[in-house]
């Protein structure tokens, strides 16, 4: 009896409320966005061994085995007896081969070092992306059902309205109009609800889409939490970590790199190659066509082989002034993602700084509008404020509070995204939001 009440209260209790870091942690091992950007890091950091087995001996082993039968039908002076044999061949060979000097294939090693640095730089803004899509859907999911519920409270206050209004018309003491106002303003509350309850859906959807986890409870940013400047509190220092650390151009610093050595590749193909080249075989043979005994021959070589071009009909230099095309290209590319990245970085370092602002005075219009409306309802009680006037302090009141809850969810998320702007965010600033949320 005793088991089966405790599993009673504990089928009774709500779900356990998940926090941010837990959300994100859901994220990591689900979100198909970020498992592809993690494999295709691992596929790039391969692109390093591949490179250096450019400049790496090579080792190949040939064999082959032959059957042969031979029908011979002589004829002419002295010819010789006819008859057939069946004879057969078997051979191997060892070929060794040592890059002496080939600048292509350093220019494509060094080209293989900006691929991987590419690829971790692909990889590390997947990582960003995927903090940065967690904490905007996770808050985005706190605004909503914070809207529910205001939505929710302001449909009773104003049902609370519309019967004082009623009660006044049956006494007397007011008119019609009263209660048509509270009426119509109840009507919309309830229309306000209807629409805050799909968006509630919509992004829990859109948080299950990146989890694969439906959350039923979310652990709110706590009433009292200070929002605080961002660390350095100066837009230039900014700017100057984005235009050098950012993702976007570490990826196209890499990219600009690469062009410069695809010249030196296609300048290259102007200049010999030098290889230290070793062969050892053997073959074993019952029998030539024109001999009937056995032999074995073992043979080994070992040289410098040099090759030189001397003339491939222009494409040497048509790829060459290519390659520096695309190198100038690349430089203009780089370029200009820098200046979005510095962009990025003050517009977004000004809306943390204007946020804070905004939050700091929607705090205090709360407590106006707060004191506004109690004086209002105080005053239509006695009779020098007329049911509008309650109304319309009620609502300034719910949509203030409204403001603020998107304004603080806005300027956390922001604050993120200044730091992703400049290459900086990690895990540990999620778990440092994560601590802002109530326990």
């Amino acid at each position: 009896m005793r088991a089966l009440t405790l599993a009673l209260l504990c089928f009774a209790l709500p779900a356990a409320a998940q926090d941010l870091a837990q959300v994100f942690r859901d994220g990591k091992t689900y979100d198909a966005a970020y498992a592809s950007a993690k494999y295709a890091l691992q596929a790039g950091l391969e692109k390093l061994p591949q490179g250096r087995a450019l400049l790496l001996p090579t080792l190949n082993l040939t064999a082959a085995t032959t059957s042969n039968h031979l029908d011979l039908q002589p004829y002419g002076p002295n010819p010789v007896p006819a008859g057939a044999r069946n004879f057969s061949n078997r051979n191997y060979q060892l070929t060794f081969a040592q890059p002496v000097f080939r600048a292509q294939n350093w220019a494509q090693f060094d080209q293989a070092e900006q691929q991987v640095r590419q690829a971790e730089a692909t990889f590390g803004q997947a990582a960003q992306d995927l903090i940065l899509r967690v904490a905007q859907n996770y808050f985005d999911t706190l605004a909503a059902q914070d809207l529910l519920a205001l939505n929710k409270a302001q449909r009773i206050a104003i049902a609370e309205q519309l019967a004082q209004a009623k009660r006044n018309f049956e006494v007397g003491t007011a008119t019609i109009t009263d209660t048509h106002e509270a009426q119509a303003r109840y009507d919309l509350a309830s229309a306000n609800v209807i629409v805050a309850e799909n968006a509630v859906e919509t992004q829990l959807r859109q948080l299950q889409q990146i989890t694969g986890k439906r959350y039923e409870n979310l652990r709110p940013l706590r009433a009292t939490v200070k929002l605080t400047p961002p660390n350095p509190n100066n837009m230039q220092s900014w700017v100057d970590i984005a235009e050098k650390q950012g993702f976007p151009v570490q990826l196209q610093e890499a990219t600009t790199e690469i062009a410069n050595l695809q010249v030196k590749f296609a300048r290259a193909g102007h200049y010999p190659t030098l290889d230290l080249v070793g062969t050892f075989g053997q073959t074993d043979q019952t029998g030539t066509t024109i001999s009937a005994f056995s032999s074995q021959a073992n043979l080994g070589t070992v040289g410098l082989q040099l090759a030189l071009p001397l003339y491939q009909g222009g494409a040497i230099s048509s790829r060459e002034r290519e390659a520096a095309a695309n190198f100038d290209k690349a430089r203009q590319d780089l370029e200009n993602v820098r200046r979005s990245q510095a962009l990025q970085a003050r517009q977004t370092y000004l809306l943390v700084i204007n946020g804070i602002s905004v939050v700091n005075a929607l705090e205090q219009a709360e407590i106006s509008s707060q004191s506004a409306y109690d004086s209002n309802k105080l005053g239509y009680e006695v009779g020098v404020r007329i049911n509008i006037d309650v109304l319309n302090a009620q609502q300034q009141v719910f949509s203030t509070r409204r403001d603020l809850l998107v304004a603080r969810y806005g300027t956390i998320t922001n604050h993120l995204k200044l730091k992703a702007a400049a290459g900086s965010l990690r895990e540990e600033d999620l778990e440092e939001v994560n601590r802002a949320l109530e326990p």
